[in-house]
Parts: structure tokens; sequence; C-alpha cells
């Protein structure tokens, strides 16, 4: 997993795309940081852990979507 420090103005559904590929994964990315779950729009310097995607989310894409391992 990796560690993201937040920018001021970031959001959970930026963040998922700019850091996991689609905004879709914003679920996920909220379930892993539970500490922050009341937060909309984020100061500088919170640490977010980022998830992996696990491949039941990614099976569904057409392979040029899919992240390769």
């Amino acid at each position: 997993m990796k560690v993201y420090k937040t920018v001021q103005g970031d959001m959970w559904d930026s963040i998922a795309y700019r850091l996991m590929g689609d905004c879709k994964y914003t679920n996920l990315l909220i379930e892993a940081n539970q500490k922050y779950v009341d937060v909309f729009m984020f100061s500088a310097g919170a640490e977010l852990v980022i998830p992996e995607v696990p491949d039941e989310y990614l099976l569904p894409l057409p392979p040029w979507k899919r992240k390769s391992k």
C-alpha cells in the first residue's frame, strides 16, 4: 500500500482518480481511511493510505483500461 500526503483542496474523488485510476474507487479509498470519513475537502498534510485495487474491480474493464501488475 502507498501513502499519500494531501494538498490543500484535495477531495476523495480527485485523489481516487489521480492515484487509483478512476473515481469509481472512491469508496475503497474512504474504507481504507476511516479516520477521515467525515472530511469532504482536505487541508494539506493528511496522510492517506492508497489501497491496491482488487482484481474483481478490474475484470469488467476492457483490457486497455486494466492496470498491469
